[in-house]
């Protein structure tokens, strides 16, 4: 049995006793856990620590000295270095795919009825046309990279931001749809139509919504529940659902690129990688490769793959994804291919206001609109939900939401309002206008769209690309971009919260280790 199982249960023994009958008892009232008779508030005893998702690789967290490290030769001082903590997390193993994202826009086009509700197919689509240049032929991508299977593990172009987060939000809803179909709780529903299908939030705060869903519940200790034999849905407490798929925070895909687990002897990192393998060379060492390109990107003006009969990096534009050899996470294509798109929102100074422990710029506090349509009560929404920019960002079946107001939160010492994107940098007390005020509508510090690009709608980008030099490819640098924009060398993968224990085994290895290449060029054609 693995050591943290064991923690979790000496950690469970201290607050629970064990009755003469054999039941654990709770230490605090000494009333038996888990028991019908005696009110059946039941507790996971049994849980064995957070599965890992469906594509994702395990990424235990740490110190990071995150930021620009090298020269910085463009000068603009965008990333000052500061130590920072990042909690442990899951990461996609690779890049979202044309075929992945293939199949969420057929599960759109199948659910929701393109002729009630064509925005909601449509505003998913990439922007095929990013591939067009004024100067360039490019047509053959524009009408084949998406859709032809020679591009199906390609990585996915042309998706905004926005689009990008609309993903990871289906993709928790299909993971955990089928977490519960696999464990009999509810059954297959293939012809889920419009606002009749699954959502992870409907199913945990308004479970009601799929009594017709349910093929055979969980036990259910409660005698005043009304839900009998049937048994009653999942609930968090079960720890059965996975957490959301989001995309990762600008610190966690940059401490997920650096992988400096590879160099860790002791509690200490004995060298800094530049890129995101051992080394300062951008070409292998191996006796089977050696001289080969370690990431797709473009050499010099006009050598975008090297010379015909020897390919250098073998890919002209984006490559399938796990070509290239992965870093000491097991994690493929973190810097070129296409460069990725993070949760956070740019500021040029990040370095002097973050805080140390789960650095990130972007929060915008929500909760569940109980009065969606002067209804009264918390309901599923029959329409999509825009946002105050006309983007789709509630589907049909999913709960309304809503910003949290000040007047809510004026008791309280951690925040006070919704939208903190430009808390200290870009809002009222930190610009010139402090003392004697701004005019309603001006804009507080960044000018967007007058003398800067820089605003609460733009978002940090990292890793090169195809079409970038090897400066790019160094983790610590980062660019930005509107969120409501794509290009043909900008995708992302996806990342999830690790709850609970912060290592996955509590066994430690303390000499340098050799990264795995078990898995190296695994699609190679």
């Amino acid at each position: 049995m693995k050591a943290p199982r064991i923690s979790l249960l000496l950690g469970a023994a201290l607050v629970l006793l064990v009755s003469s009958c054999g039941k654990p008892s709770s230490g605090s009232t000494g009333m038996n856990l888990n028991d019908r008779k005696n009110g059946g508030f039941q507790i996971n005893l049994k849980y064995k620590g957070q599965e890992t998702g469906p594509g994702l690789v395990f990424i235990e967290g740490g110190s990071l000295m995150m930021g620009r490290v090298e020269e910085d030769f463009i000068k603009d001082w965008n990333n000052q270095p500061q130590r920072v903590t990042v909690a442990s997390f899951y990461m996609d193993e690779n890049e979202v795919t044309n075929a992945d994202y293939r199949e969420y826009l057929y599960w759109l086009r199948r659910v929701y009825d393109y002729d009630y509700y064509p925005e909601v197919y449509t505003s998913a689509l990439p922007d095929t046309l990013v591939w067009r240049d004024k100067l360039g032929y490019n047509e053959t991508y524009v009408e084949n990279y998406l859709r032809h299977p020679a591009y199906n593990f390609y990585p996915v172009v042309g998706v905004s931001w926005i689009q990008s987060m609309r993903y990871c939000s289906w993709r928790t809803d299909r993971v955990n749809e089928q977490i519960l179909i696999d464990k009999g709780i509810l059954t297959t529903m293939a012809d889920q139509k419009d606002d009749q299908n699954f959502n992870t939030e409907t199913y945990l705060y308004k479970s009601n919504e799929y009594t017709q869903q349910n093929k055979k519940g969980l036990k259910d200790l409660n005698p005043n529940s009304g839900y009998g034999k049937e048994g009653r849905p999942a609930r968090i407490e079960d720890g059965i659902l996975l957490p959301k798929y989001r995309l990762p925070t600008e610190a966690e895909w940059e401490y997920a690129a650096y992988a400096e687990v590879g160099n860790r002897v002791y509690n200490r990192t004995i060298d800094r990688n530049k890129y995101t393998w051992n080394g300062s060379s951008v070409r292998s060492r191996s006796k089977e490769d050696r001289g080969d390109l370690l990431a797709n990107y473009k050499r010099g003006r006009g050598d975008n793959m090297g010379t015909g009969g020897y390919l250098n990096d073998q890919a002209n534009i984006t490559m399938q994804v796990r070509f290239y050899p992965p870093n000491d996470f097991g994690l493929y294509d973190m810097v070129g291919n296409v460069s990725e798109w993070v949760l956070d929102v740019y500021r040029p100074l990040s370095g002097q206001d973050m805080t140390d422990h789960r650095p990130f710029r972007g929060n915008e506090f929500q909760q569940f609109d109980n009065d969606y349509q002067g209804l009264g009560e918390l309901s599923v929404l029959t329409e999509p939900q825009y946002d105050a920019d006309s983007n789709v960002v509630r589907l049909p079946g999913q709960l309304p939401i809503k910003p949290v107001t000040a007047e809510q939160n004026l008791q309280r010492r951690n925040y006070q309002q919704s939208d903190y994107r430009d808390f200290l940098d870009g809002d009222v007390e930190s610009s010139i206008y402090y003392e004697k005020g701004l005019a309603e509508g001006e804009p507080a510090m960044y000018a967007y769209g007058t003398s800067t690009l820089v605003g609460n709608h733009t978002r940090v980008y990292k890793g090169g690309s195809w079409k970038d030099r090897v400066y790019w490819l160094s983790p610590g640098t980062r660019r930005y971009m509107e969120q409501n924009l794509s290009t043909d060398d900008i995708g992302f993968r996806c990342a999830m919260d690790r709850l609970g224990f912060q290592n996955e085994n509590s066994k430690r290895t303390k000499e340098h280790k050799e990264p795995k290449r078990d898995k190296f060029r695994r699609y190679r054609m």
